[in-house]
């Protein structure tokens, strides 16, 4: 099975969601919620799905009982009416949708992870990717840890389980841990009687909080890696949470006002990654103050001043590419127009035929509005262009529909570096645009013009706040990993396996 992105689009790892609901009045503090936790955090999850389409897992604390669902699929197909109803009604849960790009596609890394040890239970849900995962687990490998999956997140569960034996709290040994981390990690936690929601100092990845206020005045909790999802289970933003910080919900209190521990917090220049904005995040959130929908109209904009073609009309790809396509139409002049039409109803269960004929799978998923298309000059917007395969078939199959110019504007810079802090661009080997000039690329993908929007223009999107562009311009702002593919686990594995045979 194939999802039709996975032929051309960069994909991030995950997404995570948390819940804490007050104690019910008349019980211990301690007692079960008349909520169904599980239930919202399905409903979070469904909101986040975009971010993560290979595995999904809830973990509900049922007074201190950790109870578990997970396993490869969609929300809507793992988590059923049958699987929610049997799951308990704890004070807290925990979700998460995942994307591995550390681990391969098993039920050994769906998330969150859970981890007994010597102070109790402990689930993380991680979204992001240490670039010191492998020496890490090497050296907890070597102190007599036994791993059972092949994520780094199994890496950082240890880590601070480890720190915990001596430290007073959960959260100073989250604090000790963060001081080993490297890379891009925005957390979740649970313990037996705590929430906590964790940002690498960095930031590369969002993470915000909500609450929702019921009819009796106690207050429910939320953690996010977007504020859609927010939005799905009703609740209302309260705030990102900042790089560096470590904010603590606690279930003993009959109110789980959240408190913050700001050890890391201003240790390292923010340097969330531009692409969240560019694709990743949902248009409809708000990431860091800036909404992501205004800032993909922002780059079609900054497109149409620095690359204006003659045309008559502007087209987006959908679904990502039409807010810049907006944009540009706005600052152009050129009349904005819905000349491609998305089936909504294939996605990651829908069987390819091969890869000889993905030319199919592009006209199972888009179809041209003639109309729109035929005898005119059509710009043509998308996020971006990775190995160029998908754009080359979307624009032949648009010459078939009667274009009669295809001027090609991508609202990214051209992707030329691996990426190691949680995006699936571990080589710079399938990358289009470190083997070939922009007018080789043009010629390869069939336009009649190309142009990708300037590195200099991230910082604008991002309103001036730090971003990792280093996908586009290699400036690494962590020391690179020396084996970044994403199956170093396993191939270590293997050849431990190999020499103990």
């Amino acid at each position: 099975m194939i999802c039709w992105e996975e032929m051309e689009k960069p994909h991030e790892e995950c997404g995570v969601f948390g819940v804490i609901t007050p104690a019910v009045a008349d019980t211990p503090a301690n007692h079960m919620t008349s909520e169904n936790t599980a239930e919202i955090v399905y409903y979070g999850l469904y909101a986040l799905q975009h971010r993560g389409q290979e595995s999904c897992g809830i973990v509900v604390n049922d007074d201190g009982v950790f109870v578990s669902h997970k396993e490869l699929g969609l929300v809507g197909e793992v988590f059923t009416h049958t699987v929610l109803t049997q799951m308990p009604r704890g004070r807290m849960a925990l979700g998460h949708v995942r994307y591995g790009t550390t681990g391969a596609t098993n039920r050994a890394n769906c998330q969150p992870i859970e981890v007994n040890h010597l102070r109790g239970k402990l689930a993380v849900a991680h979204n992001g990717n240490l670039s010191n995962a492998f020496a890490l687990r090497e050296e907890l490998e070597l102190s007599g840890a036994i791993f059972h999956s092949t994520s780094d997140t199994e890496t950082i569960a240890y880590l601070i389980t480890q720190k915990r034996l001596t430290a007073p709290s959960i959260e100073i040994a989250v604090s000790l841990a963060m001081e080993r981390f490297e890379g891009a990690y925005s957390l979740v936690l649970m313990s037996a009687k705590k929430m906590i929601a964790v940002r690498d100092p960095m930031g590369f990845r969002p993470l915000c909080i909500g609450k929702k206020t019921g009819e009796d005045g106690g207050t429910t909790w939320f953690c996010a890696s977007e504020s859609c999802a927010l939005h799905a289970v009703g609740a209302e933003f309260v705030r990102d949470v900042l790089p560096g910080e470590i904010v603590v919900f606690d279930a003993e209190a009959d109110q789980p006002m959240p408190f913050c521990i700001r050890d890391h917090c201003g240790k390292a220049e923010r340097r969330l990654c531009a692409f969240e904005y560019i694709y990743f995040a949902r248009p409809d959130s708000c990431i860091d103050g800036i909404s992501v929908h205004s800032a993909r109209r922002l780059a079609g904009k900054l497109l149409a001043k620095d690359a204006l073609a003659e045309a008559d009309v502007v087209i987006g790809v959908p679904d990502s590419g039409l807010d810049a396509a907006l944009g540009y139409a706005e600052t152009s002049g050129i009349p904005f127009g819905i000349g491609l039409v998305k089936n909504k109803y294939i996605g990651r269960t829908f069987i390819s035929p091969g890869q000889d004929n993905r030319l199919d799978l592009v006209k199972m998923k888009l179809s041209p509005v003639a109309s729109e298309i035929r005898g005119r000059r059509i710009v043509l917007i998308d996020d971006s262009l990775v190995r160029g395969t998908t754009c080359r078939r979307l624009i032949a199959m648009l010459r078939e529909a009667g274009a009669k110019e295809i001027h090609m504007r991508i609202s990214a810079p051209p992707f030329l570096h691996p990426c190691y802090y949680g995006t699936d661009i571990d080589s710079e080997e399938h990358l289009i645009a470190t083997h070939h000039t922009v007018d080789e690329i043009r010629a390869i993908i069939g336009a009649d013009s190309l142009a990708y929007l300037p590195v200099s223009a991230l910082s604008v999107l991002s309103g001036g706040n730090g971003c990792c562009c280093a996908c586009f311009d290699g400036k690494y702002p962590t020391r690179i990993p020396a084996d970044t593919r994403k199956d170093r686990f396993e191939r270590k594995l293997s050849e431990t396996k190999g020499e103990n045979t």
